[in-house]
């Protein structure tokens, strides 16, 4: 009980300093968190021995920990991913400053002028695993848009994000904005997480990044609205039409770059008019790669391929393991998609438009592809720089979120003496 207490404080002195901050960035000039931003990328630059030092003691608990590959490859930080953070904080730091934005404006006849402009939703809460680089992600993001920030990163990336947090802080200083701006939860604590999901006088929005069983407790115990999804069963439906070059360049791509992403494929899906052409090259081209394929029916008749269960299709797998079906045309594709899918990301590779389209405006997925890898679900790829998460769900964010989508908006209505008869 005491625990639960003592972690209901902490957060409730972070998200007090939080909500303090969030009041003077809604307004601070956007050059302001440029410079906040740049001098951060130098510090991490500056720091990147420390960082390295610091994250091979997180990848040592990891290995006592046990965790996956899948995992300890997410865990793990050397200087080009260094490069990557300073990269991504500086991307951010040149994008437009969505704050104050006109989305749109109008007059009406009564005489008034309104505008709908761009306006931070406040204090967001980050509650994420293994990956340290969401430290600076999450936290560039969020200043961006004009949020404070709590992160609460995963126990085993307890002392990379503090490191690279205290980068953050140091670009805070450097510009003269509130070092409560962005805040790091200083506990490996779990109850620190339930306290977060409960604070709902000083957080907005929770945003979770990890595996299903940390988005599944988020979404199950706050009281804070969530930007999430749960899963990434991402599918590529190949169509009759497809260019088998193309197909297989992009499957291949899509499955084994990196295999612990949310974006990286989890069914293929084969039309019959490919799988007559073509055959098994597509299930060949997987198995020489290491991939273990799991399929049924006429895939069984491949060496190599093994025999899949049911619930192999709609599984995450994050590992070198894929599902693999034969359907009956870009139909068969969509039911499959919608029975089994996360609403996450699909593609598919085809030159006809017709299935193209059909494809697009059936399906309902956060992000759908046409002829490229779903390893493009990703902030950085968008043109965003990085994102803070990727959201499934239908309320006011979808696909990746970055700057503009942490805002919201307020109506801004001017009259000149404007009375409603």
């Amino acid at each position: 009980m005491k625990d639960a207490l003592d972690a209901k404080q902490l957060i409730d002195t972070l998200g007090a300093a939080a909500r303090e901050a969030a009041r003077e960035l809604a307004f601070a000039p956007a050059p302001q968190k440029t410079q906040a931003l740049e001098a951060a990328a130098d510090t991490v630059w500056a720091r990147r021995a420390e960082i390295i030092a610091a994250n091979a003691e997180d990848l040592a608990y990891g290995a006592a920990k046990g965790l996956t590959p899948a995992m300890m490859d997410r865990l793990k930080l050397d200087e080009a991913g260094i490069e990557g953070i300073c990269k991504g904080l500086r991307t951010i730091a040149a994008q437009d400053d969505p704050v104050g934005a006109v989305i749109t404006e109008w007059d009406r006849p009564t005489g008034l002028h309104i505008q709908r402009v761009r306006t931070p939703l406040g204090v967001i809460g980050v509650i994420y695993e293994s990956r340290p680089n969401v430290t600076a992600d999450a936290g560039a993001l969020c200043l961006k848009s004009g949020n404070a920030v709590i992160l609460r990163g995963g126990s085993e990336s307890f002392h990379s994000s503090r490191a690279i947090h205290a980068c953050l802080v140091e670009g805070l200083k450097a510009a003269g904005l509130p070092e409560a701006a962005i805040q790091l939860v200083p506990t490996r604590d779990r109850d620190a997480v339930a306290a977060m999901l409960q604070a709902v006088e000083y957080i907005d929005v929770i945003v979770p990044r990890g595996g299903k069983g940390l988005v599944g407790l988020v979404q199950r115990e706050a009281r804070v609205p969530v930007f999430a999804h749960l899963e990434g069963i991402c599918h590529i439906y190949v169509d009759g039409s497809a260019d088998l070059e193309k197909a297989r360049r992009v499957v291949l791509n899509a499955k084994t770059r990196r295999t612990g992403i949310c974006g990286a494929m989890e069914c293929l899906l084969i039309d019959q008019g490919f799988w007559a052409k073509h055959g098994d090259v597509l299930i060949r081209d997987l198995l020489a790669k290491g991939v273990e394929v799991r399929g049924q029916g006429d895939l069984l008749a491949t060496e190599g391929v093994v025999e899949a269960a049911d619930d192999d299709y709609g599984r995450e797998f994050l590992d070198m393991i894929c599902a693999a079906k034969i359907v009956d045309g870009v139909d068969g594709a969509i039911a499959h998609i919608r029975r089994y899918g996360s609403n996450h990301t699909e593609a598919i590779i085809a030159e006809d438009p017709a299935p193209v389209a059909r494809f697009f405006q059936r399906l309902d997925s956060a992000i759908l592809m046409h002829n490229a890898s779903t390893q493009f679900a990703d902030g950085g790829e968008f043109g965003m720089g990085a994102e803070i998460g990727i959201a499934t769900g239908k309320m006011h964010a979808r696909g990746p979120v970055g700057a503009e989508q942490l805002t919201s908006f307020k109506y801004l209505v001017t009259g000149d003496g404007t009375i409603r008869a």
